[in-house]
């Protein structure tokens, strides 16, 4: 069940960047409606476990972009 929740949250994120050149956490999560910091981090381990995004950190938060 959690392997689909993942799979769901990567989708989701994924749709979020689509289009953009990247966004932050907060970006993300807002655009994505996420409402919890281990949604997006579940979302986001199963894009870089498939090596969909590149993470970096801006400003001191996490800013995320597809490959």
């Amino acid at each position: 069940m959690l392997k689909e929740k993942a799979g769901a949250l990567a989708g989701q994120i994924w749709e979020a960047l689509n289009g953009t050149e990247g966004l932050t956490q907060k970006q993300i999560k807002k655009a994505a409606k996420l409402k919890a910091d281990k949604d997006f981090y579940l979302g986001l381990g199963w894009l870089l476990r498939e090596d969909k995004v590149e993470t970096s950190e801006v400003e001191g938060e996490v800013f995320v972009k597809l490959v």
